[in-house]
């Protein structure tokens, strides 16, 4: 089953008096449980190829549908309540709010969904553990390990059990050793409870942990 689906999508950017093109006809299917690496140099599109399958922006021409929505026809707010409810997001920066402990920026997302805080802490608490992290949940990031703050990014992503979870370089600030427990805890939730998972990577051993990979080149998807 076609999850996303991307047809003859052009995105077009001003850059001073400049118009750059930064994808250019792509046409690209993603199925529910899939796990895909989007890889390709700087200034490729891969970037802009992940903003557009995780509705984070609109074509310029062309149409992403996402779950059955067209999102160039949703306002923003149609959009917002879209990634709040089908999309985990996880960075290379893991952009975890600092004056939070763990459990509070997992439960976080679950704010747009109106939970109860008490039903938000346990929903935290067990995502923590799934993760290995149960025994830091009253950490703030700056008591935890790079690792560790990756796997707490992880846990908030799937806060409101987003059916696609996207990763920009999940592992680019972290050992390889810890890198490859990252990848391999994606790769569980990809294979045990089915989550779609798009990752861009400029890594080609991250890339293997997919089910097949994406190249992207001056705004083109390389067959």
């Amino acid at each position: 089953m076609t999850q996303i689906h991307l047809k003859e999508v052009i995105k077009e950017y001003q850059m001073g008096e400049n118009l750059v093109r930064a994808l250019d006809g792509v046409d690209l299917e993603i199925k529910k449980g899939d796990f895909a690496a989007i890889m390709g140099p700087s200034g490729s599109g891969k970037s802009t190829l992940m903003n557009m399958v995780g509705a984070l922006d609109k074509p310029t021409k062309g149409s992403v549908n996402f779950d059955g929505d067209d999102i160039s026809t949703l306002t923003e707010n149609q959009l917002a309540v879209l990634r709040g409810d089908k999309v985990g997001f996880i960075f290379q920066e893991f952009n975890l709010i600092p004056t939070m402990k763990a459990q509070e920026n997992v439960a976080l997302p679950m704010l747009l969904r109106n939970k109860s805080k008490k039903e938000r802490q346990e929903r935290a608490t067990n995502l923590l553990e799934e993760v290995g992290l149960g025994d830091r949940i009253d950490h703030y990031p700056s008591e935890l390990s790079g690792g560790q703050r990756q796997r707490v990014s992880i846990a908030r992503a799937l806060a409101n059990d987003p059916k696609v979870i996207l990763a920009d370089e999940p592992t680019g600030n972290l050992d390889s050793e810890t890198g490859e427990n990252v990848l391999k805890l994606m790769q569980k939730l990809n294979q045990d409870e089915g989550k779609t998972i798009i990752m861009v990577t400029h890594d080609k051993n991250d890339a293997s942990y997919a089910d097949y990979i994406i190249n992207i080149k001056d705004g083109q998807i390389e067959n």
